[in-house]
């Protein structure tokens, strides 16, 4: 008899079956990457010569030169693509190997509903995993049961005098930790840069890819108007984010056999031309080339480093597409696909098989900007759990693989802002010199953040670290010179758009943690509100209020304002705060803290829902009934738990928690005891997954069957629509950041009542001016 989804989500998921699983998914996982990850790394053969050739050097197009940029751009691929990024900066995927987090739809086959997470990667992700080993958390309303999540756990290294000075340094200067977090804004900014600027910004990689292949058409047609090849491009990039709603998954199975062919074909090309043309190119894989290279062209040379560095525009995107794929099925591809990718710029001679080539080229250039696409929904889901981004609309594509997402507001600014660019620049030398500069800033900041992390996470020697900084550092600020003297060329473009872009982030992130700071410090008091109740007539209405806010201690001052204005609420108010914690998932089973909001015939609770900055925000069960329920459970083992945590005390081995605001206890043993992986859950947290029905089996409270009766008389939700107001005495700077910036942000981001789908039917707001 085959169990229920529920069954199999209570019992676990046995080793053997997620073995199997695991196995079938990595190489499942795979073959998607290529369509994905690999599409952008397998073109660089479209560009990279022609802008490394591009102004002066094109003067010294002999062998030497030729075999000098060749063997530029296999170390380069070898030294930062395989060694950095594959052998290093890939173990950094934050909890990032095949991890079972909870069922997706309720379906009776219990292996369909599974999902599983495969960590994070990019910047953000680096600097999450930052936070949580040095205490640098950017995000309120963190609290001490936060650390206890499954998620949240360390590996349990033995803190290095390295780690600890490290930590103490941060600790010790709170401006460090604002200057880290600038630095991780200007990295991701860039990032994103590398081929988007989203929301106001737009991308550079795809017209470059695109225009690279399409153009090569004239070649063969050389009457072909400009116009009709940027037209052209301009249809395939249509067409491209057209496709983006339909998931990686579907996109990634369509376009693994184009870049599998193009792979081939480029292979097939290369080593062809290697035996019939020129069998000394092998000799280009010799280092000594590089150094002939500088002595024979000098300035001129090390300018052109600016384009060989396009050679590896990918690995940035790969890295910060972990959420979409496991790190292990992006090694696997990268290490068989390296020979192939060390050969495809060897296409100097395609004569005969031109238009096939050109054919495939097309395709795999279209191919070559989803890698870019994907990893910058990532991000942008990232910076908007961090509160660095504003709400947008965040799907989830998979039932399966929790990180692959699409986000329909990036998408078509996405699409509109790079046709803007494709129809503007049109030259690729340009928009290779802007896409340089992104880059090799990017992988500069990656660097350093990844130094950090060897430190902090990994506890690792620091003559360990220092020549992993030196090395690769290095390296990349020789690449950096090179784009630098290229910003009058169109470097100067990815500057000005990531400061803008990174300006909107830091304003977006100061604005909401000014609004927090103005909560916290007009918290109302729960006396006062009972004090007044008689003053104002103050009555208790049939029903359940949810009230939303930011806070997770205290009353917040909205409701102050609410029954002020109007004295009257529910029988049962519920304050709920959703917060997102410096994890990448939060497990079902850990989401929801419950606590009592003052005296017991206040009727009033706090409900703590937990999420990661790869989870997604939105209730898509009854929350209604799993609120209730849960609440239930808690009045039902409230006593019971309460007298446990007294003995408790008395155990030397046993240390409860106190909290001046929150009660929060631990969950029944029957709830735990069946998980599919081994909780440390403290004894002084109490978290509860249940469903309403399981409160039909025993007897109830008299407090709990109010509050069911509650439940059926309705539910209303109760939340702030704020509006943040620079002070007067601010300065001109603050006012046009709040009163400006932070004020279109926030009229044209995704409301919170749309965030957390709630009936309009049953929404009441509450309008108030926060003066910051």
């Amino acid at each position: 008899m085959m169990k229920t989804s529920e069954e199999i989500l209570e019992e676990g998921v046995s080793q053997q079956n997620l073995k199997r699983v695991s196995c079938s998914t990595v190489i499942t996982l795979a073959y998607q990457s290529l369509g994905v990850v690999y599409g952008d790394i397998s073109t660089s053969p479209l560009y990279v010569y022609k802008t490394a050739f591009s102004g002066k050097l094109s003067l010294h197009e002999n062998d030497e030169e030729i075999y000098g940029v060749l063997s530029f751009i296999f170390w380069t691929f070898t030294l930062v693509a395989l060694f950095k990024y594959i052998f290093i900066v890939l173990s950094a995927d934050d909890h990032g190997e095949e991890q079972y987090i909870g069922q997706g739809r309720k379906t009776a086959d219990a292996y369909r509903c599974q999902l599983f997470a495969y960590g994070a990667g990019g910047t953000f992700a680096l600097y999450s995993l930052l936070c949580r080993h040095a205490r640098l958390s950017i995000l309120p309303n963190q609290q001490a049961t936060d650390v206890k999540l499954f998620a949240y756990a360390t590996d349990g290294l033995t803190d290095t005098w390295q780690s600890s000075a490290l930590v103490a340094l941060f600790e010790k200067h709170p401006r460090l930790r604002k200057v880290l977090l600038i630095f991780v804004l200007l990295g991701t900014c860039m990032a994103i840069g590398d081929g988007v600027l989203t929301p106001p910004i737009s991308a550079h990689m795809f017209p470059l890819s695109v225009l690279a292949a399409v153009s090569g058409v004239k070649l063969k047609i050389e009457g072909l108007h400009e116009n009709y090849v940027v037209f052209i491009s301009c249809v395939i990039l249509v067409g491209l984010f057209s496709l983006q709603h339909h998931g990686t998954h579907r996109v990634a199975f369509m376009f693994a056999p184009i870049v599998t062919t193009w792979l081939l074909c480029i292979s097939s090309i290369g080593i062809y031309n290697i035996f019939t043309w020129n069998p000394h190119i092998l000799n280009a894989l010799s280092p000594v080339y590089m150094f002939k290279f500088f002595r024979s062209t000098g300035i001129d040379g090390w300018i052109s480093l600016g384009g060989v560095v396009l050679s590896i525009t990918g690995v940035e995107t790969m890295f910060a597409d972990l959420g979409h794929f496991s790190s292990v099925s992006i090694k696997l591809i990268y290490v068989n696909s390296l020979p192939v990718s060390c050969i495809d710029v060897l296409i100097f001679h395609a004569e005969p098989v031109f238009w096939p080539v050109f054919v495939v080229a097309t395709f795999a250039a279209i191919v070559g900007s989803q890698a870019v696409i994907s990893a910058t929904f990532s991000i942008i889901s990232q910076c908007c759990a961090l509160n660095c981004f504003p709400s947008v609309k965040i799907v989830h594509t998979s039932s399966k693989i929790y990180g692959q997402i699409y986000i329909p507001e990036v998408n078509w600014m996405l699409m509109c802002l790079c046709l803007a660019v494709t129809i503007g620049l049109r030259d690729t030398n340009m928009i290779g010199h802007a896409y340089g500069l992104a880059v090799t800033t990017v992988m500069f900041v990656t660097t350093c953040l990844m130094a950090l992390v060897m430190i902090i996470v990994w506890k690792q020697r620091i003559i360990s670290v220092v020549a992993f900084v030196v090395f690769f550092g290095s390296v990349e600020l020789l690449y950096i010179s090179a784009c630098v003297y290229k910003v009058p060329e169109g470097g100067w473009i990815p500057l000005v758009l990531s400061f803008i872009f990174m300006a909107v982030m830091y304003i977006w992130n100061y604005g909401t943690m000014k609004k927090h700071d103005f909560d916290m410090e007009n918290k109302v008091s729960m006396n006062r509100i009972v004090a007044l109740g008689p003053s104002l007539g103050m009555v208790r209405v049939p029903g359940i209020g949810l009230v939303y806010s930011n806070l997770v201690t205290g009353v917040p001052a909205i409701f102050g304002h609410f029954v002020t204005n109007l004295p009257a609420f529910h029988q049962v108010l519920v304050f709920v705060c959703i917060k997102s914690v410096q994890v990448p998932h939060v497990s079902e089973n850990e989401r929801l803290l419950i606590s009592r909001v003052g005296l017991k015939e206040y009727g009033m609770f706090r409900c703590v829902v937990r999420y990661g900055y790869k989870d997604l925000q939105q209730e898509n069960y009854d929350f209604e009934n799993r609120l209730v329920s849960t609440i239930v459970q808690f009045v039902e083992t409230e006593e019971e738990e309460e007298e446990s945590a007294l003995l408790l005390t008395t155990e030397s081995s046993r240390e409860v928690g106190d909290s001046s605001d929150i009660e929060v206890l631990q969950a029944p043993e029957h709830h735990l005891k069946n998980s599919n992986r081994k909780e440390n859950i403290s004894k002084d947290t109490r978290v509860i997954e249940s469903d309403i029905e399981h409160t039909e089996n025993f007897v109830l409270k008299n407090e709990s069957i109010e509050i069911l009766k509650a439940k059926e008389s309705g539910v209303a939700y109760i939340i702030g629509h704020s509006y943040a107001v620079a002070k007067k005495s601010s300065s001109i700077l603050k006012k046009f950041s709040i009163n400006v910036v932070y004020a279109f942000l926030s009229k044209n981001c995704r409301e919170p009542e749309v965030v957390l789908n709630v009936p309009h039917t049953s929404l009441l707001e509450v309008g108030m001016i926060y003066y910051v």
